[in-house]
């Protein structure tokens, strides 16, 4: 049925419990997560780009009305986690589905039907090199009824990795990445974007990031947004089970990249266990 209309048929039915305990609990978990969010989000690791404050520093940023799509990949963890809608905004991803390539023909598609609506896709590099730059073409063909003063941005992280495959592998089935499969070459999107005649922005330094989403939001034109990412940043879910836990630590101890995963991912990781251990943070 309509849910709009069932749920105003079940509003007026519903009373008000004077026992809070459970409401208070999820809002201060909430809170407590996107405390640590924002945490994560501001840390970094030499001269390498966080992924996660790609989509935290966009957050504070986002235009009114914005629409946002988001591709299959470890971008879309940072894309959920650190974007803060508003009323008004809409978002589109490929939900459990998880088939790369929706990204950039969803951003093309609602810039088509909303022409004065600023929109934003998240692109993996795998994403992007897979469909992404073909449909550029596209916006080249359409330019004119697709460039406009609200932001159109498409947001590519680059990190030459098919990143959220090679750390399922790792938390799923124990294995560490195999480069043979798992690595992607370096693309110069940004630069692929100008010779096409639309606006291109490459960023690689974490203090530039702000900087990089206030020229693209303004640019008045497409743009490809090109953030220099690190891969060895765990896109590792808040209930991780012991199992996965496990699997990937195993995997770390014989992974490539052994050293970065240890020091950035598993060690952002630990550090929320180790603040919910029983007793921290009581007084």
């Amino acid at each position: 049925g309509d849910s709009k209309e069932t749920l105003k048929a079940l509003i007026p039915l519903l009373e008000r419990k004077k026992d809070r305990g459970w409401r208070k609990k999820i809002e201060k978990d909430v809170r407590e997560w996107n405390d640590l969010c924002d945490r994560w989000a501001g840390e970094h690791f030499g001269k390498t780009i966080n992924p996660q404050s790609v989509a935290a520093e966009l957050s504070s940023r986002l235009p009114d009305g914005a629409i946002l799509s988001a591709d299959s990949g470890s971008g879309t963890n940072w894309w959920a986690r650190h974007l803060k809608l508003r009323d008004g905004m809409q978002a589109s991803l490929s939900g459990t589905l998880a088939t790369m390539g929706p990204g950039t023909p969803y951003a093309i598609a609602a810039r088509f039907a909303y022409p004065d609506r600023p929109v934003i896709a998240f692109v993996g590099d795998g994403a992007f090199q897979m469909n992404g730059m073909n449909e550029m073409i596209t916006v080249k063909r359409y330019l004119d009824r697709l460039s406009g003063p609200a932001p159109f941005v498409f947001c590519v992280f680059n990190n030459q990795d098919l990143n959220q495959v090679t750390w399922e592998q790792r938390a799923m089935a124990g294995d560490p990445k195999y480069p043979g499969s798992q690595d992607i070459p370096d693309v110069p999107y940004a630069a692929y974007a100008e010779l096409l005649g639309l606006k291109g922005i490459v960023c690689d330094d974490p203090k530039k990031v702000g900087a990089a989403w206030d020229e693209a939001l303004a640019a008045g034109r497409p743009v490809v947004l090109e953030f220099k990412v690190d891969a060895e940043i765990a896109p590792i879910p808040p209930h991780i089970m012991k199992e996965q836990g496990k699997k990937a630590v195993k995997a770390a101890l014989h992974d490539p990249q052994a050293t970065g995963i240890a020091t950035k991912g598993v060690r952002q990781k630990l550090t929320e266990y180790a603040e919910h251990l029983p007793g921290r943070g009581k007084k």
